[in-house]
């Protein structure tokens, strides 16, 4: 592999924070107000920092004790059972599947974010009139302009990434330098614009689609998911570990990262609270525009939308790298379809990224059909589920580590870690029990995750192949 694209410690940070500082902020706000009382968004926050933080701890210990597992957290799934064992090769597959998938609607709640913070200086991408007819089925102007600029964004990364992985991911250092500073400049803004009185009632109701007032633990597992879609992407620098040019650069860049990351989520999503009132955050597509524009008037809100499109564009790059990595990684680990192992003439994964992007193209046409507020609501549930199934992996193959003793000498470290590795597996399965107690989203979620069956047998086939191939040699030498 070329120098051009091996990754330095602030490049892997960077990556961690454009990846988990995206989308969120500028539509979880929304999310959260919608899904919680004031009291039950910090109370989110706070559990979800604690878990994630349990997590970025088992990335980054696993990135250093097996550091010739790489691609990701759902690497690991092979690990749990006995080596080219019939349950080792499916879980293994299954769970790069889930995740990659996870990637693809990751992919497109950041670039329909996109689409949304541009219609502040294009109002036209909002438009409600009739643009044409087919049959039964309208196009309106908004939407059919909306499907149009995520389109040109995701295939404008796609070719930005084929020119050189150092170089895009300078493009998304920069990117992200601009967002952080900018974020804090926000954080400072909106201390001086707080307002108690648009947190009250703190303990607000809330109901559910049926009607019922939700309890405060309700209203908390409702924004779990939400609160967690914000870390996603804590993994990024772990599935460059193999590019990474220092290993131990891998686990700083995941701390370092999520440190900062919550620090700028815990900070606006609060101040945000204490800047608009309730009902006027709940029914807002950009939340932080409306905030600051109650601040500083509409120049304000134009400074915000301009931050929030470079934050994005950097964010689409990380995540479109990061996704096209995940199923190469598998490939070579022999996880996944062999065919994603081409690589083009600079050594990045060509097959994958195109697929990728193919399968991200189907993703934007929910945009055709729904709000944009409505495919990001969609799309997060979705993403977050897919990506908590290699989570629990990860913290479920450290305490199998702790347990056996595996690369462990020192008896007062193999505790620590597996406490951390015991809290990061208790939280995982929480956010995966109330994330799936909506049976719409369970089924759909689990219907995803099982298409990945109809490509198991060919990648099976090929393992098979190779296997015979490899004994023939052995035998003929």
């Amino acid at each position: 592999m070329g120098n051009s694209n091996k990754l330095g410690l602030w490049i892997l940070t960077a990556l961690v924070v454009g990846n988990m500082v995206g989308s969120g902020i500028f539509m979880l706000p929304r999310s959260l107000a919608e899904a919680a009382s004031p009291a039950g968004v910090v109370l989110a926050w706070l559990l979800t920092g604690a878990g994630v933080l349990m997590i970025a701890l088992v990335f980054g210990n696993l990135a250093i004790r097996k550091p010739n597992l790489t691609g990701g957290p759902q690497i690991y799934a092979k690990e749990l059972f006995k080596p080219d064992s019939q349950a080792s090769i499916l879980s293994g597959f299954m769970s790069s599947w889930g995740y990659w998938l996870g990637n693809l609607a990751g992919n497109v709640a950041i670039i329909t974010t996109f689409a949304s913070y541009l219609s502040t200086f294009f109002p036209i991408l909002t438009s409600n009139a009739k643009w044409f007819t087919i049959g039964s089925f309208t196009m309106k102007v908004g939407n059919g302009l909306t499907f149009i600029i995520c389109t040109v964004l995701l295939w404008g990364t796609h070719f930005i990434i084929l020119r050189g992985m150092e170089n895009a991911g300078k493009l998304n250092f920069a990117a992200t330098a601009a967002k952080v500073i900018g974020f804090f400049l926000f954080i400072v803004i909106g201390l001086f614009a707080f307002e108690k009185s648009n947190m009250l009632p703190i303990l607000a109701q809330r109901k559910d689609e049926a009607g019922h007032v939700l309890g405060l633990m309700s209203q908390v597992n409702g924004a779990a998911i939400a609160t967690l879609w914000a870390f996603i992407g804590v993994e990024s620098a772990m599935v460059f570990a193999s590019r990474a040019k220092k290993q131990i650069d891998v686990q700083r860049a995941t701390i370092l990262g999520l440190v900062i990351a919550l620090v700028i989520y815990m900070g606006i999503s609060t101040l945000v609270m204490g800047m608009l009132d309730q009902k006027a955050l709940i029914h807002s597509d950009k939340p932080l525009i409306d905030a600051i524009q109650a601040v500083l008037g509409p120049i304000g809100g134009k400074l915000l939308a301009g931050l929030g499109l470079i934050s994005l564009i950097g964010s689409t790059i990380g995540w479109v790298m990061l996704s096209a990595e995940v199923p190469y990684q598998a490939a070579k680990q022999g996880m996944f379809l062999p065919v994603f192992l081409k690589e083009s003439k600079k050594g990045l994964p060509s097959f994958s990224l195109i697929v990728t992007n193919a399968l991200g193209q189907l993703f934007i046409f929910s945009t055709v059909s729904k709000s944009i507020s409505q495919a990001f609501d969609f799309v997060i549930v979705i993403a977050t589920l897919s990506y908590l199934v290699p989570y629990l992996i990860s913290s479920v193959y450290q305490v199998k580590l702790v347990v056996t003793g595996e690369t462990y000498k020192n008896t007062r470290s193999r505790i620590v870690d597996g406490i951390i590795g015991l809290l990061s597996t208790i939280y995982s399965v929480w956010v995966i029990v109330a994330g799936t107690a909506d049976m719409k989203t369970f089924t759909f979620g689990v219907m995803m995750l099982a298409s990945g069956i109809l490509f198991y047998s060919p990648m099976l086939k090929h393992r098979r192949k190779v296997k015979r191939e490899k004994q023939k040699k052995a035998l003929s030498a």
